[in-house]
């Protein structure tokens, strides 16, 4: 007769531990520009350190199950990684595959200690303190020091405007930068901000008057940052929740017409980009090279043909002591360090072979999502569940960083990349959303 033992139980974070930790890993992970801008790269380095260090005690005592792990993403970090053994700056590689493996732990730890809704409190809190205090920031800047201000680790004497920090504009009606010193950077912060407040407002996950500063501070930094390519991502968030809205309406046998006015919209959607791309781009403010973008495009396109199929070796966000990087992407005296969009970043980086493994990740976790925001509560355990908001918001980062990855990079790098991975982990690891966290 043989006896069974009991399975050791799971070692479980508390709520309020996971919470805090995953509040915390978010912080950090947003706040890269403001920790470089306030602190300096040691200040910078020594956070990611601090963090990093937790995350790997946290996956080491919690590890998650290997069938849970998705194959696409884990192949494509693979890639990645190996990628240093083609790569045209083996030295940059090295240090890029650190901090993009530095990353993917860090969001690997939020994921096996926290539930999806904690997750969402914890990223909802993180995004709030940013857009809160970015505003704060500038008011300070405009109010009490009263002149741009630098980065600590920079001489702006004589550099042009994008070096600053703060261009102390918010009282002059300019665009303003907030901690993150780039309005792009902070408009996209606040737009996540906003989707994230939104739907736990529509939960009833956060209180009113936590909802009402949420939104409100968020509409504020996105109007002071008149972000153009934020505005568009914003409206592919609005469309999409639309054609939530209406597929759950119907039956999954009934959907045909859904799919078929969608396809039409975004048809005609195309058709208006391609024939009037001109005057569009004129109605939103913009050049005709979409500010230099088409520019570095070309630029990049020319340098990937020459390793087109595993592309220069990894990197994620370009270092200006590498080459090609130091001036491959040049505009009015500043050197940008990323190709202004992801997929061709990718693609330069790792070639068609990254990019089919990219873009089957993005397959994968668009189609986990989808089934989340429309059919998942339906076909849990064979019983029709009530259909929560928080379902939703998967579908809706997903899409944020998709659109946005078109015109920048951060998709792939600190907390594009960290938030991209969490939503692939968590909508693979919980088909229903029921961990040991909610029960």
């Amino acid at each position: 007769m043989t006896t069974t033992l009991p399975a050791r139980p799971a070692r479980t974070v508390p709520t309020r531990g996971a919470t805090t930790f995953a509040t915390l890993a978010f912080l950090v992970l947003f706040g890269g520009d403001v920790l470089r801008n306030g602190t300096g790269w040691w200040g910078w380095g020594a956070a990611c350190v601090a963090m990093v260090v937790a995350a790997v005690v946290l996956v080491v005592r919690h590890p998650p199950r290997v069938r849970t792990l998705p194959r696409l993403l884990v192949l494509f970090l693979l890639f990645a990684v190996v990628s240093i053994a083609w790569s045209q700056y083996p030295a940059g590689s090295a240090i890029g595959i650190v901090l993009t493996l530095m990353t993917s732990v860090g969001a690997l730890a939020v994921t096996v200690v926290a539930s999806w809704p904690t997750i969402v409190t914890a990223l909802g809190r993180a995004l709030r303190i940013h857009v809160v205090a970015s505003l704060l920031f500038e008011v300070v800047v405009g109010l009490v020091v009263r002149q741009p201000v630098c980065p600590v680790y920079l001489d702006c004497t004589d550099r042009p405007a994008a070096w600053f920090w703060s261009r102390d504009v918010l009282f002059e009606g300019g665009r303003i930068q907030g901690l993150q010193g780039n309005s792009n950077i902070l408009a996209i912060i606040a737009l996540l901000a906003l989707i994230v407040t939104a739907v736990q407002a529509a939960d009833r996950s956060i209180g009113r008057g936590t909802a009402v500063v949420g939104l409100v501070t968020s509409l504020l930094a996105l109007a002071l940052t008149r972000s153009t390519t934020v505005a568009v991502v914003a409206v592919a968030v609005g469309l999409v929740s639309l054609l939530v809205v209406a597929t759950r309406r119907r039956e999954p046998g009934r959907r045909g017409p859904v799919f078929g006015v969608a396809a039409l919209v975004v048809l005609a959607a195309v058709t208006v980009v391609v024939l009037a791309r001109g005057p569009l781009l004129a109605l939103l403010g913009k050049s005709g090279d979409l500010t230099g973008r088409t520019d570095i495009w070309s630029a990049v396109y020319d340098l990937g043909v020459q390793h087109p199929v595993v592309g220069w070796g990894w990197v994620s966000y370009w270092f200006p002591f590498v080459e090609p990087f130091t001036d491959l992407a040049e505009r009015n005296g500043v050197v940008y360090l990323q190709a202004h969009d992801a997929y061709l970043d990718v693609w330069f980086q790792l070639g068609w072979i990254g990019l089919a493994l990219f873009g089957l990740t993005i397959v994968g976790v668009v189609l986990r999502s989808w089934w989340w925001a429309v059919d998942r509560r339906m076909l849990a355990r064979g019983v029709a569940a009530p259909w929560s908001a928080l379902d939703l918001l998967p579908l809706l980062l997903v899409t944020a960083l998709l659109v946005h990855g078109l015109t920048e990079s951060r998709l792939i790098v600190e907390w594009g990349w960290a938030t991209f991975v969490v939503v692939v982990l968590v909508t693979r690891r919980d088909p229903f959303g029921w961990t040991g966290h909610d029960r």
